[in-house]
């Protein structure tokens, strides 16, 4: 009998009778095929023991060349899906590639033709021939496309060579490389600093015999955290273990795969895993770890999943960011996730930022991570000065304060780079009816259109909702239709008004669209082609501009004002990574922040670069209201499409939950956002001092329990209210 999870919502794993002509073949994490009602499914076996099969379904077949996962991943698998409450076989689906878990695969196996010499002596007589004989001698075993590279006339000779036996030929599975084209950085090894060596040194000395270990490594913007990472993986490499490295966005991937391609290359295969692949790049590279061909991974949070069976050393860089939490669906952290996987691979787990989280930084305080510290950047430059421009001494919709003006001009003046903060896309965050009043609003979302000039559209950022901007505005028929507030395309022409002739671009999701869109603008303003650059926190994440020595923050309040008790700490984190973009070369850095907050302590703490400072400020705001990692929270959010009936199953919901001990019941209320793409949300959210009575009351509650045309979507541990 065979336990699976098979590729449909289902909150348990089935049972399956194994024929005997396949119970050989039939192992744990095994991908195979399966009945479900009246149709065939993908599964993935979980377990294989004896048990009553007279009334199962048999396996209806199994892969010729099979690549099962190993026994850990399947461990973390099942404890996650667990852990967040949602069915196994969904957990499955998102963790494997497309083509694992479906019946009719939407990508197939590439093949491609290899040539080597045969056995015959002697030399063509044909030119064309022996200079295609010459390059199969210099490189046995080359490749079609490789051949034809070197020698575009190729095919002729070959054909002509195969039938007088000089040259063989063989058949392989061709992979999708995801990483062709992509430069690698030089990256000569540094020596360390006393500081790195230090924290190195416990890194290397668990290498040799390694266990599960949590490490924190808190290093100031420009300390030399990767330098860190590399050096470990290093000496991982040389005992013969594999390594895996998780960033918070897609966006990072590339500068980092570049550092690493340059210092590994030739003595380490990279694979990278993140959603921006192809279905046949993501399933390629798949079948690479699987095969044990991969020595390093690099990837955004899914890459947690990647089937490495030699797994010796993980690294969570920017390990603060709420991007490692995934918002819809199976709603699981990477960051984690990736603690777990640790401690079943029972191996090291290094987890890395300028600005670690508090419930991080709160594990290292009490013991539980082991705290690596660099508080100084390795050629001994000092932080940036930052100052803080009060706002409210300035004009109406003065978007660039006179000091982040005259900042920004003396750096075009020494020829150096500047970098602005605003964390909001488009033109104006709305557009409003100077007569009337009138907004425009997402029918699907509980949300003003943003505007976009470029495009001449009002967009919701949400659901993806379009329409033109009207001629006149519907309700007054009024001609007066304003834009209101600033986003990046409105900062952009701003600063093409205020310095002409300066090089500008735009980093956000709009300008970055198509294969490779971020890594291009990147690599212009390495280059130095490009003055100012103004995105959103794209801009602040893991960049390395040598020439950038001015930052401004148009906006510090965007984040700040959010309702969130984490509002705060995500604006302090923000504010110190995008202030150590400046000044990290032989050029002193200076950053303005404009804010009309200028004494919350998230902006204090963040001016004087004071980490610590801040977390333990922060800390007993969390602990008088029991919020993490105080208290630990599930949030249940019910959706759907009658307010009325969502309302009421929330309330009756609230009642059952009221019935366990050791909880706070917070709600029922409608969420921040109380209509999403045409849903309308309530949510109830449960905290408790300790993780106990939360996993107990999980565990004896019906996850399906909403009523037909409600959806009940659990959140545990969550990172947002929205």
């Amino acid at each position: 009998m065979a336990q699976i999870a098979v590729a449909a919502p289902l909150n348990t794993l089935l049972s399956y009778e194994i024929p005997a002509e396949l119970q050989d073949r039939v192992r744990p994490g095994l991908c195979l095929q399966v009945p479900l009602g009246r149709r065939q499914v993908q599964g993935l076996v979980f377990s294989v023991g004896p048990g009553d099969t007279t009334e199962l379904k048999p396996v209806t077949s199994v892969p010729e060349n099979p690549l099962p996962l190993p026994g850990t991943l399947l461990e973390l698998l099942r404890r996650a899906g667990d852990y967040y409450c949602h069915p196994p076989g969904e957990v499955v689906r998102q963790a494997l590639p497309a083509g694992l878990m479906s019946v009719a695969p939407r990508v197939s196996t590439l093949n491609e033709e290899h040539y080597a010499l045969s056995e015959e002596t002697g030399t063509p007589s044909g030119e064309r021939q022996r200079e295609v004989l010459n390059l199969i001698r210099q490189e046995p075993g080359i490749s079609r496309s490789r051949l034809r590279d070197l020698c575009p006339q190729m095919a002729a000779p070959v054909k002509r060579l195969q039938e007088l036996g000089w040259v063989q030929t063989e058949t392989r599975e061709r992979y999708r490389d995801p990483l062709a084209g992509a430069p690698a950085l030089p990256d000569p090894k540094p020596s360390l600093t006393e500081e790195q060596q230090a924290c190195l040194l416990p890194l290397k000395a668990i290498v040799d015999a390694p266990s599960f270990q949590p490490f924190l490594l808190q290093g100031v913007t420009g300390s030399g955290k990767t330098e860190i990472y590399l050096q470990w993986i290093e000496s991982v490499l040389t005992e013969g273990g594999q390594a895996l490295v998780l960033v918070p966005e897609i966006a990072l991937t590339p500068q980092l795969v570049g550092r690493f391609r340059g210092r590994f290359e030739g003595r380490a295969r990279l694979a990278v895993w993140h959603s921006a692949l192809s279905d046949g790049e993501r399933y390629d590279s798949w079948r690479r770890m699987a095969r044990g061909e991969v020595d390093i991974v690099i990837g955004a949070r899914s890459a947690i999943f990647a089937p490495l069976d030699r797994l010796r050393a993980i690294v969570v860089d920017e390990e603060h960011d709420s991007s490692y939490k995934q918002s819809e669906g199976f709603r699981y952290n990477g960051r984690d996730l990736a603690l777990l996987r640790a401690q079943i691979e029972d191996c090291p787990v290094l987890l890395g930022s300028a600005t670690p989280s508090l419930v991080s930084w709160y594990h290292a305080r009490q013991g539980r991570y082991q705290l690596l510290q660099l508080m100084q950047r390795p050629v001994q430059q000092p932080l940036p000065e930052v100052a803080v421009v009060d706002m409210t001494d300035c004009e109406h919709e003065q978007w660039l304060s006179p000091d982040l003006a005259s900042a920004i001009q003396g750096a075009l003046d020494r020829q150096e780079q500047a970098l602005l903060l605003l964390n909001r896309r488009g033109y104006s965050p709305f557009l409003l009816c100077e007569d009337c009043g009138t907004g425009f609003h997402c029918p699907n979302c509980d949300i003003t259109l943003t505007y976009h000039q470029r495009s001449r559209e009002l967009i919701c950022h949400y659901c993806d909702y379009r329409q033109p901007p009207p001629e006149a505005c519907p309700q007054c028929e009024g001609h007066q239709l304003t834009p209101k507030g600033i986003g990046t395309e409105r900062l952009e022409e701003t600063l093409e008004q205020t310095f002409p002739g300066a090089r500008i671009a735009r980093l956000d999701r709009d300008s970055t669209s198509g294969k490779r869109g971020h890594q291009k603008l990147v690599d212009r303003m390495r280059a130095g082609d490009i003055d100012i650059l103004v995105g959103t926190q794209m801009v602040a994440k893991g960049h390395d501009f040598p020439k950038v020595t001015v930052v401004g923050v148009v906006s510090a309040d965007s984040s700040l004002n959010l309702p969130d008790f984490r509002a705060a700490e995500r604006t302090f984190s923000l504010l110190t990574q995008v202030a150590g973009r400046a000044g990290r070369a032989d050029r002193p850095g200076q950053v303005l922040i404009q804010t009309y907050s200028p004494d919350h302590y998230a902006v204090l703490k963040a001016a004087s670069h004071d980490v610590n400072g801040f977390l333990e400020e922060e800390q007993r705001f969390r602990q008088a209201l029991a919020y993490p990692p105080y208290g630990h929270l599930v949030n249940f959010v019910l959706a759907g499409n009658r307010p009325e009936q969502v309302e009421g199953a929330a309330e009756d919901l609230s009642r059952h939950l009221n019935r366990f001990p050791d909880v706070e019941v917070l709600g029922p209320s409608p969420c921040v956002m109380a209509r999403l793409r045409g849903k309308t949300r309530w949510q109830v959210l449960v905290k408790a001092d300790q993780r106990g009575p939360l996993r107990n009351l999980l565990s004896r509650m019906n996850r399906g329990g909403a009523p037909a045309g409600v959806q009940l979507s659990i959140d545990v541990d969550p990172v947002d209210m929205f």
